[in-house]
């Protein structure tokens, strides 16, 4: 950070502070859920407030409700020594102030460090809620990238600006996956969201997946699962926001969430709180936007802008593809990676199931002759699915039919090729690809 930055930063500092803050009264206490009187004419919706309790620290919170002359306000933590009349202030509305030294660091949804060590704000505050760049001017999908996966290389490519789901069940190796891409995609700057992570998946995440080197060009916004549902949820607004700081800079951003469903379970407590019904097999009816309007703001930029590359983790249970969150995500993005835990039991990393999956950059991300590359690929992998019961009974026999013959002959080829990494570019994994066909006499011309 230059000096210059440097006292920019200090500046804008200075000149957020205040000597004067409005002042409440709690009035009421229902389980988190505080009545704060005195505020009214000053608050508005998502604003923060900050209780001073006759004991202990001073609790944080959010107005959810305005009801008449009364706020409602949930708190971040156990309300816990909350006493009528306490005093209440009205806190600075949500807003963050990225700079090139967060670079490198672990924060929290406030943009407070979580590293032990300082972090000075920008020059430039943003509020985390932004509308996103203007659909009529946004650019087209970017160039391909190269991910450092044979499969995503190859049967499931990503370009600049696309946005692309990652569905998975626990325990099937998305954090993993998630780590790869932060490590070897082509991207300027990764920003990852760690939403309701365990706190030890935290430490594991950034030291024995991300590495040193791939933290050296990443910004990590964590709220792990203790924490209030307010935090758990402004997690990704937190990070959609510094990657928004990096791409008005003209610059290429890897975005990683994991996981989406954690941030609208987060809203749904919230949502409840605020007297909204659940109704979508629980979640309330907002969910569709909250999670729509996150995804909307990643994509091409407009103008001199960059680009934001997201990839939105979904946890799915018993691998129900059906279930509210993976169905309104697939209907808003540019394509989706489903994992399959039999994949991952029988020891193939990334368990990609590449016949579930799909991308929609194809086929224009591709050329006519790697088109019919992934044609072929496809129809072979399809037909061993297909017949694989007949073909694992044994019941199956040798030259009945030519083309399952060629899919049975190609099978442990495939294994091999799409758990292949490839840390050098996308063109090499065509090569290889188109390598494997020919040996089965079916590559091109």
């Amino acid at each position: 950070m230059t000096n210059a930055s440097l006292i920019d930063g200090l500046t804008a500092h200075i000149a957020d502070l205040r000597s004067v803050r409005p002042v409440g009264r709690v009035t009421r206490a229902d389980g988190a859920a505080l009545h704060i009187t005195g505020l009214t004419q000053n608050a508005s919706l998502g604003d923060g407030l900050q209780v001073y309790r006759r004991r202990g620290v001073p609790l944080r919170g959010e107005v959810v409700q305005i009801i008449g002359n009364t706020l409602v306000m949930l708190a971040e933590a156990p309300p816990e020594g909350v006493s009528l009349n306490d005093r209440v202030t009205l806190m600075s509305p949500g807003i963050i102030a990225p700079s090139d030294a967060w670079l490198g660091r672990i924060i929290d949804p406030a943009g407070q460090p979580l590293d032990g060590k300082p972090l000075l704000r920008g020059a430039q505050a943003r509020r985390l809620l932004n509308p996103p760049p203007n659909a009529a001017g946004r650019r087209p999908f970017g160039a391909r990238l190269s991910t450092g996966l044979a499969v995503t290389n190859t049967m499931l490519p990503l370009v600049k600006g696309q946005r692309m789901g990652l569905f998975a069940g626990s325990g099937v190796g998305k954090s993993s996956l998630l780590g790869q891409f932060a490590k070897h995609m082509s991207a300027d700057v990764v920003v990852i969201a760690m939403i309701g992570e365990r706190g030890r998946e935290l430490r594991h995440f950034v030291d024995e997946i991300l590495g040193a080197a791939g933290l050296a060009r990443a910004v990590v916004v964590a709220a792990t699962s203790d924490q209030s549902p307010l935090l758990r949820r402004r997690c990704a607004w937190t990070a959609m926001a510094v990657a928004e700081h990096f791409r008005d800079e003209g610059r290429s951003v890897l975005f990683l969430a994991d996981s989406i469903t954690r941030f609208a379970e987060a809203h749904r407590e919230v949502a409840v709180a605020a007297g909204e019904a659940p109704v979508l097999r629980g979640y309330p009816p907002s969910t569709t936007h909250l999670i729509t309007s996150l995804c909307e703001r990643a994509g091409p930029g407009a103008g001199t802008q960059g680009d934001i590359t997201a990839l939105f983790s979904v946890l799915v249970a018993g691998s129900d593809m059906d279930e509210p969150i993976a169905d309104i995500l697939r209907g808003v993005l540019d394509g989706h990676m489903v994992l399959d835990r039999a994949i991952a039991e029988r020891g193939r990393f990334p368990a990609v199931d590449v016949l579930r999956s799909v991308s929609r950059s194809l086929p224009a991300a591709a050329s006519a002759r790697e088109n019919a590359l992934l044609a072929q690929t496809r129809k072979m992998l399809s037909l061993y699915d297909a017949n694989a019961m007949m073909i694992r009974a044994g019941l199956y026999t040798h030259g009945s039919d030519p083309e399952i013959d060629k899919a049975i002959q190609l099978h442990p080829e495939f294994e091999i090729f799409l758990a292949k990494e490839e840390p050098d570019d996308a063109q090499r994994s065509f090569s290889q690809l188109e390598l494997i066909l020919r040996r089965a006499g079916l590559g091109l011309p």
